[in-house]
């Protein structure tokens, strides 16, 4: 594949990859004999860490991933080549299945989390010819994904993953209106609202399913379409119910030690009632507080990361990699938190969990947190539901004359207090 930011050196010195690849099925099997190459990688990791070339600027290697990332999905989305040509990783006997759900997948949280920068106005210049190519992309995308008569029309009812997806993809919308929803042809944006009000069919269970349903409604309110109050109002209602103090919801009832408040719980929250509040002010009185709790959820992710980048691997879908820090990087992008010292720490995560030996087979991501580790994934997980991790590049929605990119670096809370700086003590918000 032509790199679209030639300029820019990655940390971890790969060899460019090509996106075409032939289709294949992964069915896992993992051997010992791999053991010995995955220390070697391991070191030569590590040592690629510390020689990080000074003159790459965080905005450079940010949109380096972003094209590693977005560059074989789009392409060839657009092109009606992604069934074909993308492979399909998950556990032994289970790719068949995965197979009816993980295009969508990868489009839909693709998009979630690129869409910032589609949406931001760019001077002229390099960058910004790169983004116009993609939103070119992106819109030629979502008239093959919901065109009934493309060789890559998308399932979006089949089932119940479905409906995880089409939430994503309706994020996307709410945060690029103009580029993913104005800008489409008439046909396209019919194809797209009849994809996304298929969708309702399914029915979410009674967890943080609720928020799909609920932000495929507030696409649908942005799009100019009728919207079900019901989908929003029961999942907001829930949600404030399930909270249980100091910036932590439940996944329905119960408590879950994992990332979820991350990966869809108070992101969708703010997004819909953000998105939600030109249509309706029936929940503006809960904004505010939504709010809050996000920004006490991501000053604590904050604290999560390591000084050398790495984070609990704990609970499900630990294999999202760096979109455990979506909540963060939404914080950043919004404003809330968009300090040097959380560019240095999303940074340090994405380089970790990006440039890892084994991130990527043949353009692809594969299965694993740091690298190829296929055991990590549940039986739900395959080569499209990994594609989450690009919600850690939410900032480079924000201009690059803004200071979130301008200002020097600033280490984070954990290098400070583990090089003995003295430090404020954290207290828990309500």
């Amino acid at each position: 594949m032509r790199r679209l930011f030639p300029s820019v050196t990655v940390e971890c010195p790969l060899t460019p990859l090509p996106f075409t690849t032939a289709p294949r099925d992964t069915l896992v099997s993992v051997t010992n004999r791999r053991t010995f190459f995955q220390s070697a990688a391991a070191l030569r990791f590590a040592a690629a860490a510390q020689a990080a070339p000074q003159s790459q600027t965080a905005r450079q290697y940010w949109l380096e991933v972003l094209d590693r990332l977005a560059g074989p999905v789009l392409s060839h989305l657009a092109a009606g080549t992604l069934k074909r040509e993308m492979p399909v990783e998950s556990l032994t006997g289970n790719v068949a299945d995965r197979r009816k759900y993980t295009h969508l997948e990868a489009f839909g949280r693709l998009l979630a989390g690129i869409a910032p920068w589609l949406h931001v106005d760019l001077d002229p210049g390099p960058e910004r010819d790169i983004q116009q190519r993609y939103r070119t992309l992106a819109r030629d995308a979502v008239r093959s994904a919901t065109d009934p008569a493309s060789p890559d029309f998308l399932n979006f009812h089949e089932g119940g993953q479905p409906l995880v997806d089409c939430g994503f993809l309706a994020q996307a919308i709410l945060r690029a209106p103009a580029e993913l929803w104005t800008r489409l042809d008439p046909s396209t944006q019919k194809n797209l609202a009849a994809a996304l009000i298929s969708c309702r069919v399914i029915q979410p269970p009674f967890n943080n399913w609720l928020l799909f349903a609920a932000t495929v409604e507030a696409a649908l309110a942005v799009m100019g379409e009728r919207w079900d109050t019901m989908r929003i109002d029961y999942a907001i209602r829930q949600h404030r119910e399930w909270y249980l103090g100091d910036g932590v919801y439940g996944d329905g009832p119960h408590f879950h030690f994992d990332y979820y408040n991350s990966y869809v719980i108070q992101p969708m929250l703010v997004d819909v009632l953000r998105a939600i509040r030109p249509y309706a002010r029936t929940w503006e009185p809960f904004a505010g507080e939504a709010l809050a709790r996000a920004r006490r959820y991501a000053a604590i992710q904050e604290r999560l990361i390591a000084p050398d980048g790495t984070f609990p691997a704990v609970g499900r879908s630990i294999t999202y990699r760096c979109g455990a820090f979506h909540l963060l990087a939404q914080m950043a992008f919004l404003g809330e938190l968009a300090t040097p010292q959380i560019r240095a720490a999303l940074t340090a995560v994405i380089r970790k969990t990006l440039d890892a030996p084994g991130t990527f087979d043949r353009g692809w991501l594969t299965i694993g947190l740091c690298g190829h580790q296929p055991h990590l994934g549940e039986p739900y997980i395959s080569t499209g539901s990994l594609y989450l991790c690009a919600t850690a590049l939410l900032p480079l929605g924000l201009p690059p004359s803004h200071p979130f990119w301008t200002a020097p670096a600033e280490p984070w809370t954990p290098q400070r207090i583990w090089t003995g700086q003295d430090l404020p003590a954290d207290h828990a918000a309500g």
